[in-house]
């Protein structure tokens, strides 16, 4: 049966947080079903299902990749492991949600992008964000020239990591460090808005296990447009960002990459400033938009979405390749499936 007479049938790689987290926000969609997890740990997978209502936990990824009820392969391992995934869901002409950041290299993403293309299959990187309608909305606005033309943008997100040095984030083997796991938002905000940059300064710290701690980011496109973006796993940085323009401002509070509020300031010149703040209630985790218009892209044979097509991940890839070689970050290569 095609997709187009059925429920989107979805497949779950890895059981952590994340996947928990999307997971439960595709038990919303009614015309998608979860088919099947794995995890290289059974029992996880299994009690994973038990808790989810998935229909069958696999402990090898390839079992569920050719599990033919599965449509969508959902990947949410490890930065580091999500290239040799993406491609095996690839050649198996599987549909692909990846986790950001897409991979830890600009040639792997770049390589994936291409392998998608070459199949024809949909392919995209889990930017939630993109999908949020206030940050839908926000882009519409700039592109009718609410704010008039865009001057610069500035955007910030941090926490404070586990101290606990065995975390995945700190973790280079799995692509730790903060601007992979975090960088990556505020990056593809600067991008979704003004493409790639003309030149990229960075500076940070790194930790003794060499990824990095924080970073401040300073892009450049022609004319004098710039973007200011601050990152860290050691401060709590509040999660903001601006989009200043010619004849106004758009202001996102925190946490910006979730949004639920911005608001709109008209500034003519000389003239007194006027507002229009917008809202959305969130739905489930936050992910359900994106999710939504993945299974409506499967369901209609499509092999990107507008909103985060492949062309933007690999351009935010090229974007955080610099700043990681800015900083002196190096990871090794990714471990293949076992």
């Amino acid at each position: 049966m095609s997709t187009s007479q059925r429920p989107i049938g979805w497949g779950v790689v890895a059981t952590g947080a994340i996947a928990h987290n999307v997971a439960g926000d595709l038990r919303q969609l009614e015309d998608s079903r979860l088919a099947a997890v794995s995890s290289r740990r059974l029992d996880r997978a299994e009690a994973f299902a038990r808790e989810l209502g998935v229909e069958r936990a696999y402990h090898d990824v390839r079992a569920l990749v050719d599990d033919p009820a599965v449509d969508v392969v959902y990947v949410a391992t490890p930065h580091a492991q999500h290239g040799p995934v993406v491609e095996l869901a690839l050649d198996a002409g599987k549909a692909v949600l990846c986790e950001k950041a897409f991979t830890t290299s600009l040639a792997d993403t770049t390589r994936l992008a291409e392998l998608a293309r070459e199949r024809g299959v949909f392919c995209m990187e889990a930017m939630w964000t993109r999908f949020n309608p206030l940050i839908v909305q926000l882009r519409q606005l700039v592109a009718d020239g609410a704010i008039g033309d865009v001057r610069a943008v500035s955007a910030d997100l941090g926490f404070v990591a586990p101290a606990d040095r065995t975390d995945r984030l700190w973790d280079p083997a799995l692509g730790g460090g903060v601007l992979l796991d975090v960088g990556i938002y505020p990056v593809a905000f600067a991008q979704m808005l003004l493409g790639a940059p003309s030149a990229l300064t960075v500076t940070g710290t790194l930790n003794e296990q060499g990824v990095d701690n924080e970073a401040g980011l300073f892009l450049t496109w022609p004319d004098g447009v710039r973007a200011h973006l601050d990152v860290s796993l050691v401060s709590p940085i509040p999660g903001s960002a601006l989009v200043m323009g010619t004849t106004g401002r758009i202001e996102v509070p925190p946490r910006f990459h979730a949004a639920t509020s911005m608001r709109l300031v008209h500034a003519p010149a000389r003239g007194v400033e006027e507002t229009q703040t917008f809202e959305w209630e969130k739905e489930g985790r936050g992910y359900v938009p994106m999710l939504r218009a993945v299974a409506q892209a499967v369901r209609e044979g499509r092999t990107e979405c507008p909103e985060m097509p492949l062309a933007h991940t690999v351009e935010i890839a090229d974007i955080l390749e610099q700043a990681l070689a800015g900083l002196g970050v190096r990871y090794p290569e990714p471990a293949p499936l076992g």
